[in-house]
C-alpha cells in the first residue's frame, strides 16, 4: 500500500447497509459506520446484532421496528479517525433516495474540513444498498490498497457499480408497504394478488424487474436473467443474499448460481435494516466482466 510519509494515501468508509461481512471489511481496511434498529425496547447498532436471532424475532413482530441513520457525530468520529492515518478519505454510501445516511456524512465532512482545511473527504452515492453497494466499496478499497489516487478509487467504485445487478424476490410486499420503501415498484400494491415480483434497484430506488405468479417461477426468472447477463458480459463476482431463513437462498445458490459460476457461491445475510423493510427474501448480486452495452 502506498504511503505518503506516515500516512496511507486513501482511507475508505462506508455504512452498514452495504452488508459487507465483518471479516471482508477488516481485510480490505474499510471502516463501517453503523445504522440503528429500535424495536421499542432497545436501540441497537446493527453491526452489533445477532442477525439470525433478529430475523427470527422479526417474523413474530406485530409492529415493525424502526431504523435510523448514523448520527453526524458518528461520521465525525469515523472521519477523524481515518484522517489520523490518511491524507484523504473516500466515503461510499447507500443511495440517498433510500436513506439520509449520505446527507449526514456530508454534514460531518463539511464540519471536519472547516476545522482541518488541508483534509480531503470525497463522498460517493452508490445508488444502491446491500452487496451491490458493497461491491463498489470493495473496489474502491482495492484501488486504495494498490496505492491509487482518490480519483482512481472513485472511478474504480463507479466502474464496478456500473457493471452490477441486484435482483431480489420478497415473499410478500407487506414489509415494503409498511416501511414506505417500495419506491418505483409501488404500482405492485394496487391489488395485484398472487403476484410474486422480482425487484431490482435502478436510479437509486427499488423498482420492478419482472412479475410472475409463483415463488418458484420468480427464482427461476432471476436465474434466467443472471445466466443471460453472464453469457453476454461474463462474470467477475457473485453472491447470494438472504433475509430471514438462509435455506431458500442456499438452495437457490446450489440449483441455479453455482452451475453458472462453477464454484461454491457465498450466501450471506442482508443488513438487518434492509431486512426489516423488505421481509423474507432471496437475492442475487453480481458484477459482470464487461460493461453492459
Amino acid at each position: 500500500m502506498r504511503r505518503v510519509g506516515e500516512y496511507v494515501a486513501v482511507s475508505v468508509i462506508t455504512d452498514s447497509l452495504a452488508s459487507i461481512p465483518a471479516w471482508d471489511a477488516k481485510a480490505a481496511g474499510v471502516e463501517v459506520v453503523s445504522l440503528y434498529i429500535n424495536d421499542g425496547e432497545r436501540n441497537e447498532r446493527e453491526l452489533d446484532m445477532d442477525i439470525a436471532s433478529f430475523y427470527r424475532r422479526l417474523a413474530n413482530m406485530s409492529t415493525l421496528p424502526t431504523s435510523s441513520q448514523p448520527s453526524v457525530d458518528s461520521f465525525l468520529t469515523a472521519f477523524g479517525r481515518a484522517l489520523e492515518s490518511s491524507t484523504e478519505v473516500l466515503g461510499v454510501f447507500v443511495s440517498r433516495k433510500m436513506s439520509g445516511t449520505l446527507e449526514a456524512a456530508r454534514i460531518a465532512a463539511d464540519m471536519v474540513i472547516e476545522h482541518h482545511p488541508g483534509a480531503r473527504i470525497e463522498l460517493l452515492d452508490s445508488g444502491s444498498n446491500s452487496m451491490e453497494e458493497g461491491f463498489g466499496v470493495l473496489a474502491a478499497a482495492a484501488a486504495a490498497g494498490a496505492g491509487e489516487s482518490i480519483e482512481e478509487c472513485m472511478e474504480a467504485a463507479r466502474t464496478t457499480l456500473g457493471k452490477t445487478r441486484y435482483l431480489f424476490t420478497p415473499e410478500t410486499l407487506e414489509y415494503l408497504r409498511r416501511g414506505g420503501r417500495i419506491g418505483a415498484a409501488s404500482a405492485l400494491l394496487g391489488g395485484l394478488l398472487q403476484i410474486k415480483p422480482i425487484l431490482t434497484v435502478e436510479n437509486g430506488e427499488t423498482t420492478t424487474f419482472a412479475k410472475v405468479r409463483t415463488r418458484s417461477r420468480a427464482l427461476a426468472e432471476m436465474a434466467r436473467a443472471f445466466t443471460d447477463d453472464v453469457a453476454a458480459f461474463g462474470l467477475k463476482q457473485v453472491i447470494v443474499h438472504f433475509i430471514g431463513e438462509s435455506q431458500p437462498a442456499e438452495q437457490f445458490a446450489r440449483d441455479y448460481v453455482e452451475p453458472v459460476w462453477g464454484q461454491p457461491v457465498r450466501v450471506i445475510p442482508v443488513s438487518p435494516v434492509v431486512g426489516l423493510h423488505v421481509g423474507p427474501a432471496v437475492a442475487i448480486v453480481y458484477e459482470t466482466e464487461r460493461a453492459w452495452s
